[in-house]
């Protein structure tokens, strides 16, 4: 078995090396975010972010969509990575939290580059013009609706494109048999469709609570 037991302390190294480290505007935000008390655990870990921001210049993203935005950590990571005419939708259900987004949206000048749509994922995927394709999805949302998230996605991304799932581990809670709660019933049906749907090929990562990796062949 080749993996890496985390330490706090080795955490602490992993997020020192990143070429954001010292970004002014997510640190602020990470401070801001954290006020919220239990809710601040729905924000991405710095390593994702980075992850993000890294893969959406890589894979040379012109359009992306968020599900599930919160105060808007990942979507400005996404956002970094995309072109200047490049276009991110997000989608949040939460008007307030979404304002914490805006106002960091703006502090790091990309507004211009991002359109917040308000409403239940599943009923924005679903009133998106049939003909608007992705390049990138990112899914961080309610987890019961992760596999309906997955079919309705799926169409809009282009061939080649990618979706990424999070929490994808759920704390380890994958394992458990029967599963406890709808999350993790939710989560381990969307694990087992990816691992056997011929229309992707995928990889879960151990990178925070799990990411999926998926390519749209």
């Amino acid at each position: 078995m080749k993996y890496t037991r985390l330490t706090d302390d080795l955490f602490d190294y992993l997020c020192a090396n990143r070429s954001d480290a010292d970004d002014p505007v997510l640190e602020k935000l990470r401070e801001e975010t954290a006020k919220l008390g239990l809710d601040a655990i729905m924000q991405i870990s710095p390593e994702q972010g980075s992850f993000l921001t890294v893969l959406t210049k890589l894979l040379n993203v012109r359009s992306a969509i968020e599900i599930g935005t919160f105060t808007g950590y990942s979507s400005i990571c996404i956002a970094r990575g995309l072109p200047n005419d490049g276009r991110l939708i997000c989608v949040d259900a939460n008007e307030e939290w979404t304002a914490v987004a805006k106002r960091y949206w703006e502090r790091d000048g990309l507004s211009g580059r991002i359109e917040l749509r308000i409403g239940e994922a599943v009923t924005v995927l679903e009133q998106l013009d049939s003909s608007q394709t992705f390049d990138l999805a990112f899914v961080d949302a309610y987890k019961p609706d992760y596999p309906r998230y997955y079919e309705r996605l799926l169409p809009l991304v282009r061939q080649n494109g990618v979706i990424i799932f999070d929490n994808m581990l759920w704390g380890g809670s994958v394992l458990e048999t029967p599963p406890s709660e709808a999350s993790v019933e939710a989560v381990q049906t969307l694990n087992n469709t990816l691992t056997n749907d011929d229309r992707v090929e995928s990889v879960l990562l151990p990178v925070a609570d799990g990411i999926r990796l998926c390519r749209k062949r």
